[in-house]
C-alpha cells in the first residue's frame, strides 16, 4: 500500500479490483480542511480515462509490473505480434493497449511490454524513432511571420506537421511522447 500522495504521473495502482496508471496528477490544499490530491487516471484494462479524488492519507495498492524487451513482428488484424529478445517466445498485445499508439509501431522496432500477472497492460515507445515520408503537402512559402509547417505522412500511416524543406523520401525523427518533429535525417 503507497499513500495518495505518492501517486505521481506513470504510477500503476489498484482499486475496487481496477488497473489505474496516473496520467496527471495535482494536490490541492485548502486554506481550511484537508488537502486533496486528484488524478487523472487510464484504467489498463478496458483503456477508459477517469479522475479520481483522495483525501490527504488515503492509501492505494501500488502495483509492481514486469518489464521485458521485445521487437515488434507484425499486425496479425486481432493482435500486434511481438518476440520476446531473450526468449524469442511471441506475445500476442490486443488493438486496445495500444490504441492510437499503433500509429507508431513498424516492423522490428523495440519497444519495452509491462505486463502484470502475465496479462500485457502496458507498454514503454523509445523516447524517438526515424521513419520515411511516404506523402507530403506542396510547399510554398509565402507570407508568414515565423517558421512555416506543413502535414506530412510517414510510412506507418502517422501524420506529423514538420518544416517546409520535408519532402516525400526524407527519413525523420519523431517524439513519440508529443507526436512532433524533433529532426531530419
Amino acid at each position: 500500500m503507497i499513500d495518495v500522495n505518492q501517486l505521481r504521473r506513470g504510477v500503476t495502482f489498484t482499486q475496487d479490483g481496477e488497473l489505474y496508471k496516473v496520467t496527471e496528477y495535482s494536490h490541492n490544499k485548502p486554506g481550511r480542511g484537508p488537502a486533496t490530491i486528484r488524478v487523472n487516471v487510464r484504467n489498463m484494462r478496458t483503456g477508459s480515462n477517469s479522475q479520481i479524488t483522495y483525501s490527504s492519507g488515503d492509501r492505494v495498492q501500488d502495483v509492481r509490473t514486469e518489464k521485458r524487451a521485445v521487437q515488434y513482428l507484425y499486425d496479425d488484424g486481432a493482435f500486434f505480434v511481438f518476440m520476446d529478445q531473450e526468449t524469442f517466445e511471441q506475445s500476442f498485445v490486443s488493438h486496445s493497449v495500444l490504441g492510437d499508439d499503433a500509429l507508431y509501431l513498424k516492423p522490428e522496432l523495440e519497444l519495452e511490454l509491462l505486463s502484470y500477472e502475465k496479462e500485457i497492460i502496458d507498454y514503454i515507445f523509445p523516447i524517438s524513432i526515424e521513419y520515411e515520408v511516404v506523402e507530403s503537402e506542396m510547399a510554398i512559402a509565402g507570407d508568414r511571420v515565423s517558421g512555416a509547417t506543413k502535414e506530412v505522412t510517414l510510412e506507418t500511416g502517422l501524420k506529423v506537421k514538420t518544416p517546409l524543406f520535408v519532402k516525400v523520401g526524407d527519413r525523420i525523427k519523431v517524439n513519440t511522447t508529443t507526436g512532433e518533429y524533433i529532426t531530419r535525417v
